[in-house]
């Protein structure tokens, strides 16, 4: 018993240790940081000031998060219309096919995404495989501009985060009693109804929790929108990564950076209060 709790409290202690010195004081850092001023030599000057919060509100930097949070809203919409079809086919396939089309889903987290990214970059350049393949086959006279667009970034968004989307679906449809369709089916409700009214609420945690997954990276990609979209399309990520390595305005950057994770702190906040209502919802 005593080396139980030796282990638990050693585990508690280090995990604890870890969060505090790679989590917690990063934060730390990174708020009293955004109530500073900007130095031009030193960085930051240690005078406090509200400034870099109040120029959040600037209609052009508005401009920047409301387009970054569109973006990322339809690479989560996209990914969800695609996601929840596959993941329902995935679940409900026999065993052994199964396990190899979750194989295929899960392949893509052995290779970093920054190099997917690239293959991406790859397949979309002007002389790149898509291309050559539509003039091969006469259905364009000229290369095509895919490359350095909204849709190049929004296509980067959606083939890295897609795995993200379909792997809480799977784990929440595969548990879907299925005598719940055959009962439906026996009090006469169609596929239609069946979907919206079993299928829907019940994997509604899923759903929650898939689009989380993908909309909340999606803000901070900023590596996808420097090598797709060629800083055209500027998401948070790469605002802030601008404002701390070209514009040196640390103050700014961190302001930044807390108000991207007061929002995706919000963001768990509401998911973790809808799974509590769900809960309460079906205990009722």
């Amino acid at each position: 018993m005593k080396k139980h709790n030796l282990f638990k409290t050693l585990t508690i202690g280090l995990t604890g240790a870890w969060l505090g010195v790679f989590v917690f004081l990063p934060f730390m850092m990174i708020l009293i940081t955004s109530f500073l001023e900007r130095d031009e030599t030193a960085f930051i000057r240690l005078n406090f000031s509200t400034t870099s919060y109040l120029r959040l509100i600037d209609p052009v930097y508005l401009n920047v998060f409301g387009h970054s949070l569109f973006m990322a809203l339809v690479a989560t919409i996209i990914c969800l219309l695609f996601g929840f079809p596959f993941a329902y086919l995935l679940a409900r396939t026999r065993p052994g096919l199964r396990h190899f089309l979750l194989l295929l889903v899960i392949i893509p987290f052995w290779t970093n995404s920054l190099i997917r990214t690239y293959a991406i970059r790859t397949l979309l350049a002007t002389k790149g495989v898509l291309n050559q393949a539509l003039l091969y086959l006469g259905i364009i006279d000229a290369p095509v501009q895919l490359l350095y667009t909204g849709s190049a970034v929004t296509a980067g968004l959606i083939y890295i985060l897609f795995p993200f989307m379909v792997l809480p679906l799977f784990a929440v449809i595969e548990k879907i009693d299925a005598s719940l369709f055959e009962a439906a089916n026996d009090l006469g409700a169609n596929r239609l109804q069946t979907f919206f009214r079993i299928t829907i609420p019940l994997t509604l945690p899923g759903i929650i929790a898939g689009s989380l997954m993908v909309f909340l990276p999606a803000l901070g990609m900023f590596y996808v929108s420097d090598l797709l979209g060629g800083a055209k399309d500027l998401l948070v990520g790469n605002f802030i990564k601008n404002q701390f390595l070209d514009a040196r305005d640390w103050p700014f950057g961190a302001a930044a950076s807390v108000a991207m994770m007061i929002l995706m702190g919000l963001m768990m906040a509401a998911y973790f209060a809808s799974i509590r209502k769900i809960g309460k919802e079906r205990i009722g």
